[in-house]
This record gives C-alpha cells, structure tokens and sequence, in this order.
C-alpha cells in the first residue's frame, strides 16, 4: 500500500471533519469530490453557497456550507473577540474578521465543529498560519512552528524510507539559529512517525559535511544537532551533512 493509501484508510476510519475554507476554489471543490466520493472525511466548506452549488460536480447537500456573506456568525465574533481583546482586538474587528475563510475556519476548529482546516491553495503559508497561530496556538512545549514536505520517491529509489522522505523547514522560517533548527528537527521527525509511519533518522543539512565548510550557517547546523540530541536523546540526528552525504545510510547510523 502506498503512503498516500494508507494516509487515506487511516482518515476513513478517523471518521474527522475537515473545513475546506477556500471552498469556491475550483481544486478545492475537485477534491471535496474525491473525498466524499472515498468517505476519507466528513466536509465543511466555507463560500458563497450558490457559487459553490454552481461550480461543485457533486451533490452539495453531502457537505455542510459556510457562508460568511450571509450566516450568522455572531457565535465567532463574540469568542473571537473573547480570545484577542487582551491583544488589544476591538468587537468591531472581530466581526469583520470572522467573515475572512481563513479566521472562520479556524474557530469552526476551536469550537469544536471541525477537527481540523486545510488551506493554502490560493492564500500565502503567512496568511494561512496567522489565524492558527493566533487562535489555537501551538501544542504544548512547541516554541518554533515550521513546516515539512513529505516527498514520495519513484519506486525502487534507495532513499529514505521505501522511498519516502521529509524534508523541514521549507516554507516558513528563513533563518532559524540553532535551537530553532533544532526543534524543526524534532518536530518534522514526529510528523514522519505519526503521518509517514516511518522511524525518523534526521540529518541536519549544510553546504558543508561534518567542516568540510566553514563560515555561513555550518555552525549553526553543527550546534542544532547537539540541540537536538540535548532536547530527545533517542532521536536519530547527524550533521552538518551535504544532501548527497545525507543519503548514505552510515551518515546517521555511523
């Protein structure tokens, strides 16, 4: 079974409920078909429910609609504002706010009527992240928020782990000092565990392999990896290494 087939099963038998906030999004809308027509999860879509009726190729009443031009979004506003008005957030911004898909999403997730939002596909990672950050903020003892890619290689690629690997962070912090890189380290080997079912080995990458380089950021790669080892101990961790230097098996295993 391939990992995105397994990711699959394992949502179909989750049973969760996914908000889908740029649900007029024409990709968007093609993926809520698939993943109804494949019962991986229930689905909230956030739009204007005659756009999302005009354009959707599947029966709209399988999935609850979110309108924020028409429905009642008080119930938000008022938790919103609850939540942020210590930040200095004014009940006037907080409605204004709630009508924005990617704030509405959110506290559709914060409520409790969804488990989870994905988003992005026509939004920025910053406009994406901003309203999770402020809203449901990060898990406990997480200090860095950052990203990951989990890349599926072509079959009988030498690899990673039957050809899948992940690589963090690649989207979110430009230039993390060593406890940063640190926990991105630890945090992308815990979403390879929990979403890739793989046993993590981190190698720490750096135009130089273990100062073979000097200057630029190999002092921080070399200082994250002792980070890293100080912060989980069982964690797997090498560096600095070069990408074709990480690929070899003894670079962390050595």
């Amino acid at each position: 079974m391939s990992l995105l087939q397994s990711v699959r099963e394992k949502a179909k038998l989750a049973g969760k409920t996914i908000v889908l906030a740029e649900g007029e999004e024409k990709r968007v809308l093609d993926a809520a078909k698939e993943i109804l027509a494949e019962k991986v999860a229930k689905l909230i879509l956030i739009g204007r429910r005659e756009v999302i009726a005009e354009k959707a190729e599947f029966d709209v009443n399988q999935i609850t609609i979110v309108d924020p031009t028409k429905d009642d979004l008080g119930e938000y506003s008022e938790l919103l504002y609850e939540l942020r008005k210590a930040k200095g957030m004014e009940k006037e911004q907080a409605e204004k706010l709630v009508k924005n898909p990617l704030y509405l999403g959110v506290m559709l997730v914060k409520t409790g009527k969804a488990d989870g939002m994905v988003a992005g596909s026509v939004n920025s990672t910053g406009d994406t992240l901003r309203p999770a950050l402020q809203i449901i903020k990060t898990a406990p003892g997480i200090k860095t928020v950052s990203s990951c890619f989990i890349m599926v290689l072509p079959e009988g690629c030498k690899y990673g782990e039957n050809g899948v690997m992940v690589f963090g962070d690649c989207a979110v912090n430009i230039a993390p000092d060593a406890e940063q890189l640190a926990s991105i380290a630890i945090a992308s080997a815990d979403t390879a565990k929990k979403i890739a079912g793989i046993d993590p080995k981190v190698a720490v990458l750096s135009f130089s392999t273990k100062g073979s380089g000097k200057g630029g950021t190999v002092a921080f790669s070399h200082d994250a990896v002792i980070k890293a080892q100080e912060m989980d101990p069982e964690l797997a961790v090498a560096g600095e290494l070069q990408l074709d230097a990480a690929g070899a098996p003894e670079a962390v295993h050595g």
